[in-house]
């Protein structure tokens, strides 16, 4: 991951979902763990629609489930349906990204995509799984993604049509070896494959979500949300994506109140500075709270 990215995500879940400076990749640490402070941060299970969402590749969702963190075989079975031929692919994960969300909306009375939640956080559970996620090699220096390396990386046994989960149990694969340093996975290229999957299924892009009941979605005007900075027809053109998601990201409410959040405010402005974004003062948060699955959790404001 370049550096670049990787300041952005650490940053924005210490901010939003731990005690500033660190969080916990599960749900709010002991005393012990995350200090006095540490423990007023509800982690990354606790962050629903600040930095964790619907529709995720392998786990429920939180209203549809009752928790967004243990695995379910049968998605993971999907993903596997979807990239025959033993490996998994961004394209193979792209298609499978878009059946999950058509299946949230169909069985999901609450399913919600949020600005940044959905629009940016989404893609990056599918399209990380291939670029973080594929062994490396000489022979295939741009990373192959092969069923033995995914059930190792998610802890999952058996064969496909047997798969069994084992809890916890995910793991580094043997003799696997991380993509190059000299290409790091950076915004940038990040960007770009959040813009491709989104010209492939325009719905991607749809702020809102299921009214209470099944089949139910309803979007939000990108426009009415942004107070006319940005719309949907232009999301797509140049950089309004980028400048979109990003400083929607820190809009989000933290879990902790410790003043000005200047490392957040510092990451993100190192990203949207080259994009040349226009400035973003504030979201018009009564354009989401038609949505169930937001207003149990609202995030901004």
């Amino acid at each position: 991951m370049g550096p670049q990215l990787a300041l952005f995500l650490s940053v924005l879940g210490g901010a939003l979902d731990g005690d500033l400076l660190s969080w916990s990749i599960g749900g709010t640490p002991s005393l012990a763990q995350g200090g006095l402070t540490g423990v007023l941060g509800n982690g990354l299970i606790g962050s629903h629609n600040k930095y964790e969402g619907d529709a995720s590749p392998t786990r429920p969702d939180l209203y549809e489930a009752g928790n967004n963190y243990k695995t379910v075989v049968s998605q993971f079975q999907e993903l596997i349906n979807r990239s025959p031929g033993g490996q998994v692919t961004l394209d193979s994960l792209t298609a499978f990204r878009s059946d999950r969300f058509d299946t949230q909306i169909k069985n999901n009375p609450n399913f919600f995509n949020g600005p940044f939640s959905g629009i940016l956080v989404q893609p990056a559970a599918y399209t990380f799984i291939y670029r973080f996620m594929a062994n490396h090699s000489a022979e295939h220096p741009e990373g192959l993604l092969d069923y033995a390396t995914i059930q190792s990386w998610f802890g999952i046994d058996g064969t496909s049509g047997n798969y069994k989960a084992a809890q916890g149990a995910e793991r580094i694969p043997t003799n696997w070896y991380r993509r190059a340093l000299e290409y790091p996975y950076e915004v940038d290229y990040f960007l770009v494959d959040v813009l491709n999957a989104a010209k492939l299924h325009p719905k991607f892009l749809n702020v809102g979500g299921n009214l209470g009941k099944t089949n139910s979605f309803a979007g939000v005007d990108v426009t009415d949300l942004t107070g006319g900075l940005f719309n949907s027809a232009d999301l797509l053109k140049g950089n309004n994506l980028g400048c979109f998601v990003y400083q929607l990201s820190a809009q989000a409410k933290p879990d902790i109140l410790l003043g000005a959040l200047n490392k957040l405010t510092d990451a993100i402005g190192s990203i949207i500075g080259p994009l040349g974004c226009p400035q973003f003062r504030a979201i018009d948060t009564k354009q989401l709270q038609q949505f169930p699955g937001y207003s149990q959790k609202p995030v901004y404001g």
